[in-house]
């Protein structure tokens, strides 16, 4: 009777993975959920068997196998946040953490200082605390707050419906937690494990959120599907504005010639009129603006499933002549553009891709020279030993220390009230990476900000870079 409970609820981690995989398909995350899902569904079938087993010698070689899949268990959910947060720098901790769990799991197998014995309870053995056992409780709360942290940072770095995606995730974590009182059985408090429900109510409310709110939308498609959408509206307002611009001075002429004879009084003021007339220009600047944007936010949709054979070599100084040429500069700021050092390159990739590039980081560097109202950005392209630069460097406000570690993290902005998403510099470095090369960001507060492109001198794309485009 007392193995219904674990041996029902593990079935249910098992459709809890399965779920997700079938309605969201296979990606990092869907994958990583599946692990985890997977995980507990072992050790939980495996508690099943070992609470119907009368044998303590067979019951301690039971309770091991099952102990070993718990040691791993809080570092698999670790994983799938460090995934469903895109922080990449974590990876290594994660490998970390896999690694001492690994190391944990030959102690389990090899020695009693895991494990010391068992507890005969009245719904069967259960597993005695060994010496080495605060080892993996150690282990099991720091990765579990660092997994709560990620998710606590990015909730409040994230826009829009993300934030109330991840923070409906940040809930099911917490709930998680709540599974570690089953610890206590292992030092000799006798009652029925109630750790399952928790795990089984937190899990089931990840997977809910994956499939029915849409927490594994990648948030720069649906962008960029409304963004698509978007052009049909600003050609009707194109088209509008050229009918405009034939009838606009006409109009004015004709309220210009009524005020002359004293037909009507002047209500319009001189620089009112001049506006007026120069009123479709405004009109089309904007729409251009404004498809502009578009065109960046497909482009960074397009990022994510790049197909290396559409690579071409291409001449950096004809990809910097177009990004300056077709950038929507804001009245003067043009002139606070210069191209420094130029001795042209080739690199292999995608020239159109590199154009939306410098168009982000002309973005960023033009913001920084208005935010602090002085400076300048500098362009230089060169080749230095084995490698071949791009340099874009404003003297404008510069970045934070806080602030700097984090530009490149998708979703992270300052600008909450400016109009930042966050994906501009992510995109740059997913389709730089692309390429085989890698972007660096260096900055000193009030002075200036540098970002450098590192191309490679061979065509080859590493294998590193190519698993990036599969994320």
């Amino acid at each position: 009777m007392h193995s219904l409970l674990p041996a029902v609820v593990s079935l249910l981690f098992l459709c809890y993975g399965a779920y997700v995989l079938h309605s969201r398909g296979v990606s990092r995350i869907s994958l990583t959920f599946f692990l985890l899902c997977t995980t507990t569904f072992c050790w939980q079938f495996t508690w099943a068997v070992l609470f119907q087993i009368h044998d303590e010698h067979e019951a301690m070689s039971l309770a091991k196998m099952g102990y070993l899949l718990i040691l791993f268990l809080p570092t698999t959910l670790y994983h799938f946040i460090a995934e469903l947060t895109a922080q990449r720098s974590e990876r290594r901790w994660v490998e970390l953490s896999y690694l001492l769990a690994g190391l944990l799991g030959v102690i389990l197998l090899s020695t009693n200082y895991l494990i010391s014995g068992l507890y005969p309870y009245f719904f069967g053995f259960y597993p005695k605390a060994g010496p080495l056992h605060p080892l993996h409780l150690a282990q099991t709360g720091i990765v579990v707050s660092r997994g709560l942290w990620l998710l606590y940072r990015r909730q409040r770095m994230a826009v829009s419906t993300e934030r109330t995606r991840l923070r409906y995730c940040l809930v099911s974590m917490l709930i998680y937690f709540f599974a570690s009182v089953d610890y206590l059985c292992n030092y000799g408090m006798q009652f029925y494990p109630p750790g399952v429900l928790f795990v089984a109510a937190s899990l089931g409310l990840i997977a809910q959120a994956m499939v029915r709110h849409n927490l594994l939308a990648d948030p720069m498609e649906v962008a960029a599907t409304i963004a698509h959408e978007m052009r049909t509206p600003l050609a009707t307002i194109r088209n509008q504005s050229r009918v405009l611009a034939k009838c606009l001075p006409e109009l004015l002429a004709g309220y210009q010639m009524a005020v002359e004879h004293q037909h009507i009084d002047q209500r319009l003021q001189p620089a009112q009129l001049q506006y007026l007339g120069k009123l479709t220009q405004h009109i089309d600047a904007e729409i251009s603006r404004s498809n502009f944007i578009v065109d960046m936010m497909l482009a960074s949709a397009r990022a994510g499933t790049l197909n290396r054979s559409d690579f071409a070599h291409h001449s950096i100084k004809k990809c910097v002549e177009e990004a300056l040429a077709c950038y929507p500069f804001e009245s003067s700021m043009r002139d606070k553009v210069v191209v420094k050092a130029a001795e042209d390159f080739t690199f292999f990739g995608s020239d159109v891709l590199l154009v939306y590039v410098l168009y982000n980081l002309f973005k960023n560097s033009l913001h920084a020279i208005k935010s602090a109202g002085r400076g300048e950005v500098e362009i230089a392209f060169f080749t230095n030993g084995n490698s071949k630069q791009l340099l874009v460097t404003d003297t404008g406000a510069g970045i934070p220390d806080d602030v700097l570690p984090h530009v490149f993290e998708p979703f992270y902005s300052t600008r909450h009230n400016g109009g930042g998403t966050g994906m501009g510099l992510a995109f740059c470095q997913r389709v730089i990476t692309a390429f085989g090369g890698r972007i660096h960001c260096e900055s000193q507060a009030g002075r200036y900000t540098r970002f450098s492109l590192l191309f490679p001198q061979k065509d080859t794309t590493p294998m590193w870079a190519a698993a990036e485009l599969m994320d």
